[in-house]
Order: C-alpha cells, then structure tokens, then sequence
C-alpha cells in the first residue's frame, strides 16, 4: 500500500510541531494510519565571525549558530486528506516536501 511521507523542516520548533499537530488532526479525521511525527537530528551551522569588520585591533570572534530542526510523518495516501494537508497555510520558514513511497 503507498504512504505519503512528508518532511517538514524549520528554524522554530514550536511553529513545527504546530503544523505537525494539525497534520496528526487532518488524518485523525479522514481515518488513516499515521506515524509520526519523527523528530529527525537537528543540523547546526556554526560561523565564526571577526568582531573588527576592519582588521584592526585585536584579533576576537563571535560564533552565530542556526539550528535547523526537522520531522518526518508517513501517513496512508488518501485524496481527501492529502489536499486538506495541502490547504494548511504554511508559514515562510517552514519548508514542506511530500513525496508517495510505496512500502
């Protein structure tokens, strides 16, 4: 049987488990098989930067760090509920890819 697999990634966990609980909610109510969400590793960018944007003085560094967090769902493929998770409005720093795997 196919599944939907959908990764959701984000800079803000809270607004990730958002969307993810209302995805929990969408297959709740058509009635298919969920799991999920998965939280997978978060990625974190470390940058070194200098201070002095000139290059005098002495020689100090500011480390920036973005951690990009990420969830995994499969759920069973249905069309009602893949076009109401399509209809969820998704905020700019959310990035959405869903993909039909068979199993």
């Amino acid at each position: 049987m196919p599944k939907a697999r959908i990764k959701l990634t984000s800079t803000n966990p809270k607004m990730l488990d958002h969307i993810c609980d209302q995805i929990k909610g969408i297959a709740d109510r058509v009635g298919v098989d969920m799991k999920g969400p998965i939280p997978l590793p978060t990625k974190r960018m470390k940058v070194p930067v200098r201070r002095s944007p000139c290059g005098s003085g002495r020689e100090t560094y500011e480390t920036w760090e973005m951690r990009v967090h990420k969830r995994l769902i499969d759920m069973g493929v249905d069309d009602r509920g893949l076009r109401l998770i399509m209809r969820i409005p998704m905020p700019k720093n959310v990035h959405v890819e869903m993909e039909i795997v068979e199993s």
